[in-house]
């Protein structure tokens, strides 16, 4: 068994500096603004994790949430709150090891087979109304969650990550075993993070932060660049663009 490197690190932030930004979530075109403590995103990654739990999900989670909308929080969360519970995510439509499946708001239908849970992507985390049978509303039942969730280790050299350019062990992503993987792009400082596939996008914002002990402000959709440094600007953006 292999104790996933980013969900002790994010751990380590809590007990350190709880209270301190992570991240710092934009879509100027709505103006929709969110900022998550270091505590507050580990407390949803705990109540997702623990959602995990309640479904009985042991396989592998599927999130084309992840492709159609990489830089949002709630698609940020879903990577380390699977990972806290011992289990691969794929980033995508799901494969034959998917038992769960999370997906955005525009199409909520259910997955045959597989419990499906649909996003609302609210800027404040508000829930879905008039979901069809078989989606889960991911709001209301993640609230509904205990919120402490204890680590289950993955399986030594089970894929946790899985894109169409990755499949990644959890030993990928610890630099202190020399991988480069996530090493190059660790952040002390506060980042301005642009998204764009959801790999980089989760490094640039959360594992990259979290294994350094910096914050990310993310801003999703259209932006002239005045706006985008503005931005930068009242954020306190000191570590460029990620």
């Amino acid at each position: 068994m292999f104790e996933n490197p980013i969900v002790q690190a994010l751990a380590d932030r809590v007990r350190r500096d709880g209270s301190a930004p992570l991240l710092t979530w934009y879509r100027p075109e709505s103006g929709g603004r969110t900022e998550l403590s270091v505590r507050t995103f580990a407390n949803w990654v705990d109540k997702t994790a623990n959602l995990l739990d309640d479904l009985g999900v042991e396989g592998r989670v599927a999130g084309p949430v992840s492709v159609a909308h990489p830089g949002h929080w709630m698609s940020v969360l879903w990577p380390l709150a699977a990972w806290q519970h011992g289990c691969g995510y794929l980033a995508g439509e799901p494969d034959a090891d998917c038992e769960l499946v999370v997906v955005g708001p525009a199409d909520p239908r259910p997955y045959p087979g597989l419990t499906t849970i649909a996003c609302s992507l609210h800027p404040l985390g508000l829930g879905l109304a008039g979901l069809p049978d078989g989606v889960l509303d991911f709001s209301t039942e993640a609230l509904a969650q205990p919120d402490a969730h204890a680590s289950a280790p993955a399986p030594a050299g089970a894929p946790i990550w899985i894109d169409a350019d990755h499949t990644l062990t959890a030993d990928a992503l610890d630099p202190a075993s020399g991988s480069r993987t996530v090493s190059d792009r660790v952040r002390s400082g506060r980042v301005l993070v642009r998204p764009g596939n959801a790999w980089d996008t989760l490094v640039a914002a959360v594992l990259g932060p979290v294994l350094g002990g910096g914050s990310a402000v993310v801003v999703e959709g259209p932006v002239d660049a005045d706006r985008l440094a503005r931005i930068a600007a009242s954020e306190r953006v000191e570590g460029g663009m990620a």
